[in-house]
């Protein structure tokens, strides 16, 4: 049978509970009805067990489900032996059982928990450390047979003592009293009573001794073991016990070879508990403080050595012709940083900081040295040296530190008569502000043009806003060329890139044709791009020939803003010639300027829309465009970028690892990272904040591998490599918790799924207005113009394309720029595309929908068949119950699901919900249906491949119509029952029906829905194994299938 251990280590700054600042605690720790606890520590805030609980597993397909509850309690039997509550709640843990992934306690890894309330009143403070692992006792000969043949020693050994297997493991132990434990001489060796296990093979109970085995075999004194406790397992031994000093050999519990890991096992969270200000107890708040300042609390505090270079003045010459190249170099240990180089200036200005990491700090000296750039070796022309132990610490919000002016000193270190540099150096964090623009030492090695790309950076999307433009008539069209008549006419409307057509006019071929199409385009503040309208006459197929053209600035006030939703007056356009490029080179321009065509337009900016830039099943922001129609913020998001690991390398033919940054986005902000250089670890530790207008909007965290650190070379062509995504919907999230996880990242590409690391974030949601907050959830998610002049879903498609690309090429001309690539992925440009992966995914999650209605059905069915008699018997009572009382029915069901919801509160999500790799279908998707997903639009793949998947996409299409037409046919049989297709079934159905109407009629409603009720309820020995009579008459009802060609 497959076992659980709960590894309890160590508790930290418990509650006091005795009256003396002080406490008694044990550890319970309840799993699928099994209880078990740990010693009780007495007098002590900061316990330390080592004990391992071991829990059966009795259903592994319902393991998944369960919880495993760990409560910390105060023993008061110690102090009151006459006590009414023999303890009192120090606080607790609940562990979802499907978040157990280790099959060892090798691979397990031992995590601090915060302790948690109970109840509103509750106090608790402090935190515990668990190792949760899963054993399979089945596996143990193979893993021992692989550790090798034991020795002559341990052979004797083992004859004279059998072996104990992980089976033998104690389930629960409760140590001896306080004056027998004082007896003892050691705690490794002391006997301990736990107690009375019944064997159903032997008429009277034996007792059993419980030892302490340490984890780690080793001599050593007494003293040794107080100093460096060890991690030790309680082991159950038949009496009697064993010699003294005798050892007990334990086999190691090994992963089970043969049960391969559910899917998504590779996946999921884990919770961690950085030293995070933000995180710490009421004791180390202080110190936090100190560390860093408080808008940083989300993030560990980083040292940085920042060294500001501003200027020079009054340099000595060093060439013949007495210019000077200055430039500066700041050197620490191995790192240095460059300056650039001035030309023929001896009173130079750069205004460059440099920041070393406390992780380079390699010397008890900096150095600052002046040089002279030159074609064969540069000149020295002064120094400055600092002592590091000198250097002072600065912590925001202090003012910046003031420069101060530096006389340069020669080699030996005597003072020149000429040359000072004024420098800044001090000591700080990433909380300074210098931090974003500082030359990291990493960096340092980059060109100036790459340099620039590894800087962390805030960015903000375009104002956009939706342009309507009605075409409605045009009045006056002449021909392009005389003497012919005038052919169909159409009205092209150009934004940029963006175009859209009419319709020929109505009527044909008529010189004041009318159109009356409305048509949305996508408009970016400060609206630089005119709009163009031009009237074509369409010739030939192909072929259009411009009549007439207007041009239209849209900026205000040439097109109004609609914040209102009100209606917008229409407007005439005087219509220029166009002309074409032999027209314009011979000059013709002036002599047609009073064309007398015009055009009939109406033109408004409906800023009571929200643009959408991404879907709205993740969006980040749902405000209007009209700054006057947008709500007050609900509260703050802050995010804290701590580190990754286990980044896959990607560069290992140019000889490195990776250059990771991170991209975040939540409403129109965006921020970006600094690049952390040749590494798969990096750690960054930025903190971010946003103000939230909704809580059902989603955070968006990316990682991406940088390939523009060489701007000349090869890198700038590469894009950017995606490593993986996150995504943290904000209403999942508890209020002012700090939830810190390492997310799963995932790269999905033709060859299938792959891992490529994990990301560790810090996230809080901050409540500052619970009224709004609240108010939010009775709110229409969008803004009320999407209901009330609602925008087809296929306008909706284009415009959402179309924004998308205005905001990738808008953020691709800051400085850095955010790539092209990056925006797309953040933003999901292809989420609409065709996916057999995912349309088997959704149809799974139809599927699961109903799982509910299905149980609840199969319940039912189990009641109707007495297969539980006892619960066949309580309903019928219920249903008497209601019929007799029928003003008893809807508050039965309200509060049955008040019931269901105050229950599911125990199983409540404890981490935020992340990519599931099991309902994407990502792990077992089939390499063809990969490739397909990331095919080109419109397809590249040869005709073979395409023919396959057509063909396939046909049997699936297949299926689908098989299903469609079956719903059809049944509700064709419910249409035909009164429409006399088939005249006897009718006939029979209408005199039923009267006859139905008599009987409910005369008879009362509780004695119908009574005799209903038991008719439904009848024991199976009165049901027939056939279909009922309503059932079969129903089956023969016509449908419209016979007349389908």
């Amino acid at each position: 049978m497959m076992k659980l251990a709960v590894e309890i280590s160590d508790a930290a700054d418990l509650a006091p509970k005795d009256g003396a600042a002080s406490c008694n605690p044990y550890v319970e720790v309840d799993f699928d009805d099994q209880r078990q606890r740990t010693a009780t520590k007495p007098a002590d805030r900061n316990p330390y067990w080592n004990q391992t609980l071991v829990f059966d597993v009795r259903d592994p397909a319902r393991f998944p489900s369960l919880a495993i509850d760990v409560s910390v309690l105060h023993d008061r039997r110690l102090q009151d032996h006459n006590a009414l509550r023999p303890h009192t709640f120090l606080g607790r843990v609940r562990i979802n059982a499907a978040s157990v992934a280790a099959q060892s306690p090798q691979e397990a890894v031992l995590q601090r928990y915060p302790l948690e309330k109970r109840g509103l009143f509750s106090r608790v403070s402090g935190d515990i450390a668990l190792r949760i692992y899963l054993l399979n006792p089945n596996n143990d000969a193979a893993s021992a047979s692989m550790d090798g043949a034991p020795n002559h020693q341990q052979q004797q050994q083992q004859q004279q003592e059998p072996v104990i297997d992980p089976e033998r493991i104690v389930r629960s132990a409760a140590f001896a009293p306080p004056h027998e434990q004082q007896q003892q001489p050691a705690p490794d060796h002391q006997a301990q009573h736990g107690r009375k296990s019944h064997d159903l093979d032997d008429p009277e109970p034996r007792p059993r001794i419980f030892r302490s085995v340490p984890a780690a075999a080793g001599g050593g004194d007494d003293q040794h073991h107080q100093q460096q406790p060890r991690r030790a397992t309680l082991h159950a031994v038949a009496a009697p016990p064993p010699p003294p000093g005798q050892t007990v050999v334990m086999p190691r519990p090994a992963a089970p070879a043969a049960a391969a890991p559910p899917p998504g096992a590779a996946y999921g969270l884990v919770e961690t508990k950085p030293p995070l200000p933000a995180k710490m107890g009421p004791r180390a708040a202080a110190a936090a403080a100190a560390k860093i300042a408080s808008t940083y609390d989300m993030v560990e505090p980083m040292t940085y050595l920042y060294v500001s270079v501003i200027k020079a003045r009054d340099l000595p010459t060093m060439d013949v012709t007495g210019a000077l190249d200055p430039f500066v170099e700041v050197k620490l240990g191995n790192f240095k940083g460059v300056t650039k180089h001035l030309e023929k200036n001896p009173n130079p200005v750069w205004r460059q900081t440099f920041a070393f990491s406390s992780e380079h700090l390699q010397s008890n000296q900096l150095e600052v040295v002046v040089k002279d750039k030159d074609m064969i070796k540069d000149d020295f022309v002064g120094r400055v040296l600092f002592d590091m132990t000198d250097v002072p610490a600065r912590l925001p919000p202090d003012s910046p530190l003031a420069p101060q002016w530096y006389r340069l000193a020669d080699r030996s270190g005597e003072k020149l008569r000429h040359g000072e540099i004024m420098l800044a150096v001090w000591k700080g964090t990433q909380a300074d502000e210098a931090f974003p623009e500082a030359w990291h030492s990493d960096a340092h090695s980059l060109p100036l043009e790459g340099l620039a790309s590894t800087r962390s950076k805030v960015y903000y999307s375009p104002k956009l806003a939706y342009l309507k433009v009605v075409a409605i008539a045009a009045q006056d069209v002449v021909p392009a060329e005389k003497g012919r008549a005038l052919a169909p006419t159409i009205a092209k409307i150009q934004l940029g890139g963006q175009v859209r057509r009419t319709r020929p006019g109505q009527p044909q071929g008529s010189a004041n044709p009318v159109w009356n199409e409305e048509f949305m385009f996508v408009a970016g503040e400060p609206f630089d791009e005119p709009l163009v309208v031009t009237v074509e006459e369409r010739v030939a197929a192909g072929r259009d020939e411009a009549v007439g053209r207007v041009i239209v600035p849209v900026a205000a006030p040439y097109v109004p803003r609609n914040d209102l939703a009100k209606s917008v007056d229409s407007k005439w356009f005087n219509l220029s010639r166009a002309l074409t490029a032999d027209e314009a080179a011979a000059g013709k321009a002036g002599k047609d300027r009073h064309f007398s065509s015009k055009i009939h337009l109406r033109l408004s900016l409906e800023t009571a829309y929200h643009v959408l830039d991404e879907s709205t099943h993740y969006a980040s922001d749902l405000q209007p465009s009209a700054k006057k129609l947008r709500k007050g913020s609900i509260g703050i998001l802050e995010l804290g970028i701590l580190s990754a690991r286990n980044l896959v390398p990607s560069k290992a033919k140019e000889g490195r690892l990776a250059d990771p940054y991170c991209v975040a986005k939540y409403g129109a902000k965006w921020v970006r990272t600094r690049t952390a250089l040749n590494t798969l670890a990096p750690r960054w530790n930025e903190q971010y904040t946003w103000e939230v207008f909704d809580p059902c909007t989603v955070l968006t965290v990316a990682v991406f591998d940088n390939n523009g650190l060489l701007p000349g070379g090869e890198g700038n062509k590469a894009a950017d490599q995606r490593v993986g995504k996150v995504r943290v919907r904000l209403s999942t999230l508890e209020i002012d918790r700090v939830y810190t996880h390492f997310y799963p990242l995932m790269a999905l590409s033709p060859s299938g799924l792959k891992k490529t690391g994990e990301l560790h974030l810090a996230v809080r949601f901050t409540c500052t207005a619970w009224a709004n907050m609240l108010g939010m959830y009775g709110r229409p998610l969008l803004p009320k113009m999407h209901y009330t002049h609602p925008i087809s879903v296929l306008q909706l498609d284009y415009l959402r394309f179309q924004a998308m690309q205005m905001v990738a090429a808008r953020l691709g001309r800051a400085e850095p720029p955010l790539r092209r690539e990056v925006v797309e992925y953040m933003l999901d440009v292809d989420s609409h595309m065709f996916s057999l992966r995912r349309s088997k995914a959704n149809f799974y999650r139809v599927t699961s929908l109903f799982s509910g209605a299905v149980a609840v059905a199969k319940w039912m069915d189990g009641i109707c068949k007495w297969k539980n008699p006892l619960t066949t018997v309580l309903v019928h009572v219920l249903f008497l119950i209601l019929v007799c009382y029928p003003e008893l029915i809807l508050p039965t069901v309200f509060l049955y699901l008040f019931m269901i919801g105050v229950w599911n509160y125990r199983r409540r999500p404890r981490k935020p919900p992340h990519m599931d790799t099991v309902l994407s279908h990502a792990e077992l998707a089939h390499p063809d249906e990969l490739d397909e997903e990331f095919d080109s639009f419109p397809t590249s793949k040869p005709g073979d491949v395409v023919r396959m998947r057509y063909d396939r996409l046909r049997s699936v299409a297949g299926r689908v119509q098989t299903v469609v037409g079956d719903l059809a046919t049944q509700g064709e049989r419910a249409q035909s029952l009164l429409s006399w297709r088939d005249p006897r079934a009718t006939a029979i159905f209408i005199m039923l029906s009267l006859l139905a109407a008599v009987v409910l009629y005369v008879t009362p409603f509780q004695v119908v829905a009574v005799v209903a009720g038991l008719y439904l309820l009848r024991h199976p020995r009165f049901r027939s194994k056939q279909p009922s009579v309503p059932f079969n008459f129903y089956k023969r009802l016509p449908a419209k299938t016979d007349m389908l060609l």
